[in-house]
């Protein structure tokens, strides 16, 4: 008896192990055309290798799909419950509504409190954020459920630097409560869940670097490793931040990172997105880890599952998908059970279709982008975006009176500060959202002595 119940402790170890870290895929429903969720489901777990969803929602309908297929569930907590979870009732509530129903049919492993809260969240929600995650912690353990995670995805817009890697560090205005999160993910044994996307720090002397394509590689300077791929400098970054500040032991997770195969620009096409998420899998199931974090298989969740033509956005926000909404694939990733065509893990499977891309006007050659005020957005929302790029010691003396880009249109002076800004922070296209006031544009905005950074 003592030997069966050890051959069984042993296989029950060896599959706990094998599932342990997985490539997933985030499933978001931002579109009018996609297959109904027990289809979804039935085709994830018959048709490919991923074993990992991450939901941006709770929807009944997906999370009930996807019980006794043994694939592991992320839901998302929507940002504007956040402060209302601080209370341990208003917990456990959601808990019995959400969660319960379901669980454990449905494998759900994460409970993920909103998305990206420290760079759209304002400072009420951020200050929320901790409290929230513990109290939603102690709400499950009461409502005996012990092996679900409450994590967090953040942008790398919460950091300061991040080239090279191990000069990574957080910026100083979100630092105390990445301190907070951080010592919560230690004591529940939860991962710290960071987008890494190479995709907005592209640019064509990067490119191959970015895809994970042959290059020459980049070498720390301060600690002699040596990168040959985009994806693990910034997961080692985001590595050297939280050990700058103690927290080095906690499980990083890649909430999010993907390519789209079709946008205004080159860089988005079938074959960019073929190699870098085909490359992605073939480097994350390899165990090989990081030069920080080596022989580790970092948990991973490719963005996204479906091209989704009714995300807000750029053309690229809306082809990010592995598969079109009738689970064609839009170029083959390595994730089909059986590839029928025989392609190799990278190799584009056919054309994608881009869904109504924008069309620049007069594109400018090198790829250069710049970061523009929305001809919608309001006053008040450009006048703050100045206010918060002076604050963050871009110099502003070129929009006041006398400088090459004084304007008495607001629209002009916050367009000029915000290219500054997001040039400063390594041109990634979050850097140009200004909670949607902001957008990229192909097309040179200076204008006579004005000249804007590109």
């Amino acid at each position: 008896m003592a030997t069966t119940k050890l051959l069984l402790y042993l296989l029950l170890l060896v599959q706990l192990t094998a599932t342990a870290y997985s490539i997933g895929v985030n499933y978001g429903t931002l579109a009018d055309n996609l297959p109904p969720p027990a289809q979804v489901a039935n085709f994830i777990k018959t048709q490919t290798t991923i074993d990992a969803v991450k939901l941006f929602d709770a929807n009944p309908d997906i999370i009930k799909a996807f019980a006794n297929t043994n694939i592991s569930l992320t839901i998302t907590i929507p940002n504007g419950d956040i402060q209302s979870l601080i209370n341990l009732r208003t917990a456990r509530h959601w808990i019995i509504d959400h969660v319960k129903p379901f669980y454990p049919a449905t494998k759900i492993k994460y409970i993920a409190m909103g998305s990206e809260v420290l760079h759209w969240g304002d400072d009420a929600l951020k200050s929320s954020l901790v409290p929230a995650m513990r109290t939603f912690h102690n709400a499950l353990i009461r409502e005996g459920i012990k092996d679900v995670k409450v994590s967090t995805p953040h942008s790398l817009g919460m950091m300061l630097s991040s080239d090279p890697p191990s000069t990574g560090r957080f910026r100083p205005e979100v630092l105390p409560i990445l301190a907070k999160l951080l010592l919560f993910c230690r004591q529940t044994k939860s991962p710290f869940m960071v987008n890494p996307y190479p995709f907005f720090g592209w640019s064509p002397e990067k490119e191959n670097y970015a895809l994970f394509r042959p290059n020459s590689g980049v070498r720390d300077k301060f600690t002699g490793k040596f990168y040959t791929n985009m994806f693990d400098g910034l997961m080692d970054a985001v590595y050297s931040a939280a050990k700058a500040i103690g927290f080095g032991d906690v499980d990083l997770i890649a909430g999010e990172t993907g390519w789209p195969s079709a946008c205004e620009l080159p860089v988005c096409s079938v074959q960019n997105a073929a190699d870098y998420n085909g490359n992605l899998i073939k480097h994350i199931e390899s165990g090989k880890g990081t030069p920080l974090m080596p022989n580790r298989k970092i948990e991973t969740y490719i963005f996204a599952l479906f091209n989704e033509n009714q995300k807000p956005g750029s053309a690229a926000e809306k082809n990010f998908g592995l598969f079109k909404p009738d689970m064609t694939p839009v170029y083959n990733a390595g994730v089909m059970r059986n590839q029928q065509d025989g392609a190799t893990p990278g190799k584009p499977a056919g054309p994608a279709k881009p869904s109504t891309p924008a069309t620049p006007t007069t594109p400018v050659a090198g790829g250069k982008k710049w970061c523009v005020a929305k001809s919608a957005a309001s006053n008040q929302a450009l006048q703050s975006n100045i206010d918060y790029v002076c604050s963050t010691g871009v110099d502003c003396k070129s929009i006041q009176p006398g400088g090459a880009c004084f304007d008495n249109d607001v629209r002009a002076r916050a367009s000029y500060l915000m290219n500054a800004y997001y040039q400063a922070n390594g041109r990634h296209d979050f850097n140009c959202d200004f909670s949607g006031s902001g957008q990229i544009t192909t097309t040179d905005p200076s204008h006579g002595s004005c000249k804007y950074n590109a």
